[in-house]
């Protein structure tokens, strides 16, 4: 067997036919991440028929003076295959030194933990151990079960299992958000699909949440594009429907606050308490929506043709469509609009075939804490929980790594 620099062209077959497959293993992620500074190049194992039998999309980062590579979501090659991934392992080693690089780190798609039912049901994967621990016994080095999002990629993922039964797949939501999803679409919020001109309201109201810039957006959408591998959607409030709505509710409060009254008055006097706290409790819910009133009025004077409030780009791969990037904002948290676009999207896609909505990278379910909103939301449809081996390093040039561990000290000193 012999490795070889790929081309374009050939890693590109390589990845449509292979099935393993992820979004960050694509000549288009490549393109993206020339863009954010990184070198980017392919590398392939041939067999001796010349057919390529593993493959990689590497990417070299600078480090100072030194060189560091990448692969993001690991190599595409047969885990199980022990003596495919010694060799690929061992002739990436040594093209990599060659090249000055001193480590190169992995977060492949190997499994170790399926949890379904919002983390209540556990499942082993009973091969991890073997390719994990082979991994190890060639000079990978784990870089330790990360909890949350120190490793390159996420090592937990929320996945929501399309179907084409809908309904079915509706009522495997959050009891809650089923009910925030209803809301939201009665209260006029509506799903447009985008284009390369939303992203300036994408980014503004995503960049508090990623460590990218404007041009990653652009960048990602550009090259995914040129595939028609990306889509745009974001939920809009239509606030002549939203006024709309709101008079409808006022109107319907106001019917509920007179029958109230009625029965107190039928009853003369001998009202039990819990029809004067119902009374009281109706009240004050008109007197809500009656502020409520002034307010989508307002909105409706200022902003005529609706308020996008709500967005997501997706990255369409093989039978997976990925939530690269979402957000909202917060001015308008409380109309629920992530949680109906979240829903349409995934209704969408499982009729157009798809098989997973890819929900992106999640914390440990276990022990969640400051991310336990991120966990809850996207657990919240439905979604299973995958559970990865994390990052492990190999180290390709000993004395380049060990002169770069050394100097750490005066990096930090620099940095102070």
């Amino acid at each position: 067997m012999k490795l070889k620099e790929l081309t374009n062209e050939e890693f590109l077959f390589f990845t449509n036919n292979y099935p393993i497959s992820s979004v960050f293993q694509t000549p288009e992620y490549a393109m993206v991440m020339n863009k954010q500074n990184y070198d980017t190049f392919y590398l392939g194992l041939l067999d001796d028929s010349d057919n390529i039998v593993a493959a990689s999309l590497i990417l070299v980062e600078m480090l100072g003076k030194f060189q560091y590579a990448y692969a993001p979501r690991g190599y595409l090659i047969d885990y199980q295959n022990e003596d495919l991934v010694k060799e690929f392992s061992k002739q990436v080693k040594k093209f990599l030194k060659k090249k000055s690089i001193m480590a190169i780190k992995i977060a492949p798609i190997i499994r170790k933990t399926i949890y379904k039912k919002n983390g209540t049901e556990k499942i082993e994967i009973p091969t991890y151990s073997q390719s994990f621990n082979f991994l190890k016994k060639i000079g990978f080095y784990h870089l330790g079960y990360n909890r949350y999002f120190e490793a390159i990629k996420p090592r937990f993922e929320a996945i929501v299992p399309l179907e084409t039964n809908t309904n079915a797949m509706f009522q495997r939501i959050r009891k809650e958000y089923r009910t925030k999803i209803r809301m939201s679409d009665r209260n006029g919020v509506r799903i447009y699909k985008g284009s390369e001109k939303n992203l300036s309201y994408f980014y503004r109201m995503t960049k508090d949440k990623y460590p990218r810039d404007l041009n990653y957006f652009q960048d990602a959408y550009e090259h995914y594009s040129k595939r028609n591998m990306v889509d745009i959607y974001f939920a809009l409030l239509d606030t002549k429907e939203y006024l709309v709505s709101v008079q409808k509710q006022f109107q319907e409060q106001t019917i509920r606050c007179s029958k109230v009254a009625e029965d107190i008055f039928k009853r003369q006097g001998n009202a039990n308490n819990t029809l004067i706290t119902r009374k009281i409790a109706e009240d004050n819910r008109l007197a809500d929506l009656k502020n409520l009133l002034v307010t989508s009025t307002n909105l409706l004077h200022k902003n005529p043709d609706g308020i996008i409030i709500a967005c997501a780009m997706i990255i369409r791969y093989k039978k997976e469509a990925y939530l690269l990037m979402d957000g909202y904002d917060p001015t308008y948290k409380k109309m629920n609009a992530k949680h109906l676009l979240i829903w349409k999207l995934m209704e969408k896609y499982s009729k157009e075939g798809y098989e997973v909505f890819n929900l992106g990278g999640i914390v440990d379910p276990t022990n969640p804490e400051k991310y336990k909103g991120l966990n809850d939301f996207r657990l919240g449809f439905g979604a299973n929980i995958v559970e990865y081996a994390g990052d492990l390093e190999l180290i390709t040039s000993r004395p380049l790594y060990m002169a770069y561990r050394n100097t750490a000290p005066i990096r930090n000193m620099m940095k102070k």
